[in-house]
């Protein structure tokens, strides 16, 4: 995806029509520099708001080259969504070998490691639009919900697990959103917090479902 902090100074740069030298790349990287530019400017602005020029600007590439990479916004917007979403999946690939909610813990750490260090990639990915880059959107989430299954030692979870872990997912999305736009909070108590809602929400299912209660105890003998 490239630096994170090149593509914000890159971005500074175009909101004064500061154009970047050129310089000289391979595809790849130069694929990768588009790619970070444009999640920098749709991590901060809806999509319709940024156009191919402001891409290029702060690129430090011409528009001609944008268009001959990507084909025109869409793609490019689609491509680095796609971009985001594999560094997010890499870093959510299971580890193994802990008790369940340490894990889980470490999933967590992996995760926000993601959010902090591309931020613009993360909002940008979660704050797509309507009607493009949903697929990859719901990828992403299918997969962090198949990993914490897994954390739980899940192999199909009823209807009010499912829910649950579903609830549970949908916050720590929301969490990291909150974490980058206010920053009051520090990573390890927030992390520690919904590692605390996980087993909070499982003892509210537990008194509706057998199988959550039946989690519940298994994580609760095992230990933290």
């Amino acid at each position: 995806m490239g630096s994170t902090s090149e593509a914000a100074e890159q971005e500074k740069n175009a909101a004064k029509g500061i154009r970047p030298a050129r310089r000289r790349l391979s595809v790849d990287r130069r694929r990768e520099e588009l790619m970070a530019a444009a999640l920098e400017l749709f991590g901060k602005r809806d999509a319709e708001g940024v156009s191919i020029d402001d891409v290029a600007v702060a690129a430090g590439a011409s528009r001609a080259l944008v268009y001959h990479y990507f084909g025109g916004k869409q793609e490019l917007y689609l491509a680095a969504l796609t971009s985001a979403a594999a560094q997010l999946e890499a870093r959510l690939s299971l580890h193994g070998g802990g008790r369940p909610l340490e894990e889980l813990a470490d999933g967590l750490k992996r995760y926000f490691d993601f959010v902090e260090e591309h931020a613009a990639g993360f909002a940008a990915l979660l704050k797509r639009g309507p009607d493009s880059g949903g697929e990859i959107v719901d990828a992403v989430r299918q997969r962090l919900f198949r990993l914490v299954m897994r954390q739980m030692r899940l192999e199909e979870p009823g209807p009010a697990l499912r829910v649950t872990l579903r609830s549970w997912t949908a916050s720590v999305e929301s969490a990291g959103l909150d974490w980058l736009e206010h920053g009051d909070i520090g990573r390890p108590a927030l992390e520690r917090m919904l590692v605390d809602q996980m087993v909070a929400l499982l003892e509210v299912a537990a008194k509706h479902d057998p199988q959550a209660r039946e989690l519940l105890e298994n994580l609760v003998r095992e230990g933290p």
